[in-house]
């Protein structure tokens, strides 16, 4: 599980700032909303809210980016644009097997080269002091390198910087390096990365077509949502049929003006034609006649489903794109529920009404990000206090937002464009609604 992740002179984080998962175990509430992870615990689910362009999407690259380079995929860290520092640095601090880790990596954007490496166990005694057991480190910037395994210290000073040690080095070789690797590509490989605005299909088609334990559950996601649905279903080849296949093909091309549509459809695209959503015992293809949202809940509905049963870490920019704020309350609640051991949730979000202390989250699941004219910030809720910011679990979150006591406000002001727009003064009597 996640526990944290810092972050410095990365895209629009130009100073050192930290998203922690990790829970304040001086208050109760909530407890359901937590789960262990080793000697700590951290909290389940975590949404981000703030203005536009504040930092909220660069949060879930930097996490799709981290998860890259772990897995060696294409990608590279870039650095913030404004900043004369060429290094960007990251590290993260998860859980596995009950035991806690950290990783940390400083990469020159000039030379294109992981400049720095480390690895560490974090140790916690019965009172929650913390030390760190370093499994690993190359700091070529203060030329160290440290390992238990003295050939693998050896092997540090030689080896490429063009990409991290365990995509350079022998695993076979180097036992530490290896167990390394299975930590660090564990973490990685459950973390899954969604934007709301291009949310594939991909997935939940190839569950529909598993296994008809899995092809169920989507059915029941998808009436449980209340999308007035009968049935949600993907139509064999013998079902889907020759002569209805024809005719949603005939459909699709007199919506869309052209002629032999069918022909230029890709191969996925004819597969998507076979999930259907069944209204009052008619089953009709959902990709051509459902609407924006429950096309997205549909899409949604595979990641939301393996992340519980599989304990993944799901990452969603824009959660509430296109859905109703209960259905994006229900969908957070899910992950908070004492029935889910092992999944977490970050989201960003625009939605208000899921500031919400009094039935939803604990503070140190609310984040805001906020920009002002030198940098961005990243800041918990947990950060205020009752004494002094009159901010507790009781407290009208909304109301203290809107007046902007909580910070991470947009003041928009589209009035002068609208009187620019009508040709009319600044100075004129016309009233400015609130």
């Amino acid at each position: 599980m996640l526990i944290s992740l810092s972050i410095d002179n990365c895209l629009i984080y130009d100073t050192a700032t930290e998203f922690s998962l990790q829970a304040n175990m001086q208050s109760r509430r909530f407890a359901q909303n937590l789960v262990p992870a080793g000697k700590i615990h951290v909290v389940k689910s975590a949404i981000v809210i703030g203005p536009n362009n504040s930092g909220k999407t660069n949060l879930v690259k930097i996490l799709a980016t981290l998860k890259g380079i772990i897995l060696n995929t294409p990608t590279r860290l870039e650095k913030n644009l404004f900043s004369p520092e060429k290094r960007c640095s990251l590290a993260v601090t998860f859980s596995a097997d009950g035991h806690e880790y950290l990783y940390a990596i400083k990469y020159d954007t000039v030379s294109a080269e992981y400049v720095y490496e480390r690895f560490a166990e974090v140790l916690r005694d019965q009172y929650g002091n913390r030390k760190e057991k370093v499994w690993l480190l190359r700091d070529t910037i203060e030329n160290k390198n440290e390992s238990e395994d003295r050939k693998l210290t050896e092997m540090m000073e030689l080896a490429s910087k063009g990409n991290l040690l365990m995509h350079v080095l022998d695993m076979s070789r180097f036992p530490t390096m290896g167990t390394i690797k299975h930590l660090l590509t564990a973490f990685a490989s459950s973390i899954d990365v969604l934007d709301m605005n291009n949310i594939p299909l991909e997935k939940t088609v190839e569950m529909m077509k598993a296994t008809p334990e899995k092809r169920q559950k989507i059915a029941d996601f998808m009436k449980n949502a209340d999308l007035f649905l009968n049935d949600y279903k993907y139509l064999t080849e013998e079902e889907f049929g020759a002569a209805y296949k024809f005719e949603m093909m005939q459909k699709l091309s007199d919506r869309n003006n052209v002629q032999e549509a069918s022909i230029r459809l890709r191969e996925s695209f004819k597969d998507k034609l076979h999930l259907v959503s069944v209204y009052k015992g008619i089953p009709v293809p959902s990709i051509l006649f459902d609407s924006t949202g429950t096309k997205k809940i549909a899409a949604l509905a595979s990641y939301v489903l393996d992340a519980l049963e599989q304990g993944r870490i799901l990452v969603i920019d824009e959660l509430d794109n296109s859905l109703h704020f209960k259905l994006t309350r229900e969908i957070i609640a899910m992950f908070n529920n004492e029935m889910n051991q092992r999944a977490q949730l970050i989201a960003t979000v625009h939605d208000v009404s899921l500031l919400d202390c009094r039935t939803l989250f604990r503070k140190e699941q609310i984040w805001f990000s906020h920009k002002d004219s030198d940098h961005a910030y990243l800041f918990s809720l947990s950060e205020f206090s009752a004494g002094e910011d009159g901010i507790r679990e009781t407290t009208d979150l909304i109301e203290k937002y809107k007046r902007g006591l909580l910070g991470a406000l947009p003041k928009p002001d589209l009035f002068n464009s609208l009187y620019d727009a009508c040709n009319v003064s600044r100075d004129s009597t016309h009233g400015k609604e609130n």
